[in-house]
């Protein structure tokens, strides 16, 4: 009897839940569905590329051991990866991994996607004659949709206005629309948000991502090849043009000169110009006036570091386009010490998954604990103020915003004096700024609830045991 994909892959897991952890099993395996199977070729559909990627990594081996005991020697096993970009137009594509024997996996072509990078890379911005616009690529992100980013006070300004220049490119007062902000707070994201937003909306539009460091080179590469007049013509047929870490044009006189001819070009024919950058137009250095006051002649917005409720939220979309989940106060845990930075903030999530799942642990609030102490050793140790307020809460169980407030209920000043006293110890926030986290207090209340806390872990025992319990649930170290 003929055996079919559901069959087949049931089998697989059955192997496969003796031989990993049950975290690991509901992690990476729950989520995968079989397709079909058809000439000894089981083709399974996981959620996303990031999963296929791990499946790779980790678990390959074990995967091919088991299709091969299924289906033979000649089976093989084909992954349908579903894209996240939430546009209508949306497919699975196909990876195909070969399972003959080879004597080591490492040489097994198992991780190259079949052509779906094929036609990725920017086509030849040079060979202009008889050259349609329809052949241009965008080099666009399918994953840094709009859908994927996360709004917060943040960037809320930045993302409506990219929301309103998708929209309308070039018939906005955002023109450029200018966005900076620190590493990894989602400049690039949201610049291939606009272009994808752009792209849907207007599908006659001719839109283009260039990170700078590749406009550089291509145009050095025009001039060794006597090309420079083709190289600005390509650019100058452009609808929507978006430059990533214009800053690197900083000290480069040719390359910004011929990007200042580009730039009015596109300007003065309705054309929308998209800029990120680290820096706001005042304060980049090593640039041309000229070029710097175009710059500011649209709308400058910034990207600031996400507040606690945002951080859990880019967490939590996270964890459903992987297709995991998490405990709450592991999540919770990650939002509270990690607090500038998304791309970290997103690496420490992987982290703690990879870490779970090579030495087969679960994922709990101490395992954080370990991965964040190594994680972010060299930046932000330090526990937060929030953090630090919310374990005083959840321990008396109270609310923060009645922590935060005016109230003079015994029961929450002194777990307000108990979160004043741990953020002045641990922390390296000034009295002022502690006294400003907790209701606005000033740095003479700071003062005065450490003293209070001080002398009452000499004389009542029964307070001292409250400050142990915290330290140990607060402490990262």
């Amino acid at each position: 009897m003929a055996k079919d994909h559901l069959t087949v892959w049931t089998n697989c897991l059955e192997v496969i839940k003796d031989n990993v952890s049950l975290q690991s099993f509901k992690t990476w395996f729950e989520p995968i569905k079989p397709i079909k199977l058809k000439n000894n070729i089981l083709t399974i559909q996981v959620p996303s590329q990031f999963f296929y990627e791990w499946l790779e990594e980790h678990y390959i081996g074990l995967l091919k051991k088991i299709v091969k005991k299924e289906l033979g020697t000649e089976g093989r096993l084909e992954y349908s990866i579903v894209m996240e970009n939430n546009q209508s137009n949306a497919k699975p594509y196909t990876v195909k991994v070969p399972t003959s024997n080879r004597q080591s996996v490492k040489n097994d072509p198992i991780t190259m996607p079949l052509d779906i990078n094929k036609d990725k890379g920017i086509r030849n911005p040079f060979i202009i004659p008889g050259l349609k616009k329809v052949n241009v690529e965008s080099q666009l992100n399918p994953n840094y949709s709009f859908a994927n980013f996360i709004e917060g006070d943040c960037n809320r300004l930045a993302r409506s206005a990219g929301f309103a220049v998708a929209n309308n490119p070039g018939g906005t007062a955002f023109n450029p629309l200018f966005i900076y902000g620190g590493v990894g707070l989602g400049k690039t994201h949201l610049a291939h948000a606009i272009g994808i937003e752009t792209k849907d909306k207007h599908p006659e539009k001719t839109v283009l991502y260039v990170p700078s460091e590749k406009f550089t080179q291509q145009f050095i590469d025009a001039v060794r090849n006597n090309e420079h007049n083709d190289f600005i013509h390509f650019y100058q047929m452009i609808d929507v043009l978006i430059i990533d870490d214009v800053h690197f044009f900083a000290g480069k006189e040719k390359t910004q000169d011929v990007f200042f001819h580009i730039f009015n070009h596109l300007h003065q024919n309705g054309k929308q110009l998209i800029l990120t950058s680290d820096k706001a137009p005042v304060e980049l250095q090593g640039m041309e006036q000229r070029l710097l006051s175009r710059f500011k002649w649209g709308l400058s917005a910034d990207l600031q570091s996400p507040d606690l409720e945002t951080r859990i939220a880019i967490l939590e979309k996270k964890m459903y386009a992987e297709g995991i989940d998490l405990p709450k106060d592991v999540i919770e845990y990650l939002a509270y010490s990690i607090t500038t930075n998304v791309r970290e903030l997103e690496g420490a999530l992987i982290s703690l998954i990879a870490q779970s799942s090579l030495n087969k642990k679960a994922i709990t609030i101490e395992l954080a604990k370990q991965m964040i102490d190594k994680f972010v050793k060299n930046t932000a140790r330090e526990v937060s103020i929030d953090y630090i307020q919310k374990v005083v809460c959840d321990y008396f169980d109270l609310p923060i915003d009645m922590l935060k407030s005016k109230t003079r209920k015994r029961e929450v000043v002194q777990a307000r004096q108990i979160a004043m006293f741990f953020a002045k110890q641990m922390t390296k926030s000034s009295l002022a700024n502690i006294g400003m986290h907790c209701g606005g207090k000033d740095h003479a209340t700071v003062l005065h609830a450490c003293k209070t806390v001080n002398n009452l872990m000499d004389t009542d025992k029964r307070f001292r045991g409250y400050i142990d319990d915290l330290k140990k649930k607060i402490s990262i170290q």
